[in-house]
């Protein structure tokens, strides 16, 4: 496959890059930095609130699907978020109609349910419960991948992503780890489930705690192997993890996040 892959000088990005290419596809970076020798198929330094400048880049080579892993990963204010998430997903859903380009993965995130409490299995169906203008965001990009999957038949699979890390480094973690190589088998099932439409999955590994239902993600191909568990042992015990366990979104559903819309 020909791919493109925005935030590409991320971590997720730079751990993308070299497997899929490893896989035999062809993958081309964008950011809005270069890392050079990166991308085998070239680079684009491009910001994705750019409409134009986004088109230019999807136009510049033939692509079967893109992923979509650009946005701030932090909380600001409610304007910023959205265009980080949703002004960013569109420019590119509409360069793709115009490119006739049928297939996006999504970088959503875990703080799409973030409120909803950690006591049973949270599943695709679950109603979204954002915890921060972050979380919101990443909803507000969800609903329009449906909209372009329902208007214009693209495929669009949206992976609420967990905890990306080498390892688990708290107690949270142990139910929320998303590792590097669970990381390239889910991007890799996503890019090839025959016709989604638009799906939903959680971007998890196999952790024994898991909060999220994997059983979507399975049925698109998604299989992963690695499990937080091996590391519960080592990790220390911290006064806030009672309560980071007590909400899926961890400390995103606490006060430190909590401020006004609009400043």
């Amino acid at each position: 496959m020909q791919i493109l892959v925005t935030g590409a000088a991320g971590s997720i990005g730079q751990t993308l890059l070299p497997a899929l290419g490893a896989a035999g596809h062809t993958v081309t970076g964008l950011d809005l930095i270069e890392v050079p020798g990166s991308a085998e198929g070239g680079w684009h330094v491009v910001d994705c609130t750019d409409p134009d400048a986004v088109l230019d880049a999807v136009s510049a080579q033939p692509l079967d699907a893109v992923v979509h892993l650009a946005g701030n990963p932090g909380e600001t204010n409610l304007p910023d978020a959205l265009t980080s998430h949703v002004v960013t997903t569109a420019a590119l859903l509409d360069a793709m109609v115009t490119r006739g380009i049928g297939r996006i993965v999504y970088a959503s995130s875990n703080h799409a349910v973030g409120r909803t409490p950690a006591r049973e299995l949270v599943g695709v169906d679950t109603p979204p419960r954002p915890d921060t203008y972050y979380g919101t965001a990443k909803v507000a990009a969800e609903a329009l991948l449906q909209l372009f999957a329902d208007r214009h038949g693209i495929d669009a699979v949206a992976c609420r992503i967990g905890s990306f890390l080498p390892e688990p480094t708290t107690r949270r973690a142990l139910a929320t780890w998303l590792s590097p190589g669970d990381c390239v088998r889910m991007v890799e099932a996503a890019l090839t489930a025959p016709a989604p439409g638009f799906a939903l999955l959680y971007g998890i590994s196999a952790n024994t705690r898991a909060w999220w239902d994997l059983e979507p993600g399975r049925a698109l191909g998604y299989h992963p192997i690695d499990d937080a568990e091996a590391w519960a042992d080592r990790l220390p015990d911290r006064p806030e993890d009672a309560f980071e366990a007590a909400m899926v979104g961890g400390p995103f559903a606490g006060p430190a996040f909590v401020r006004p819309a609009l400043s």
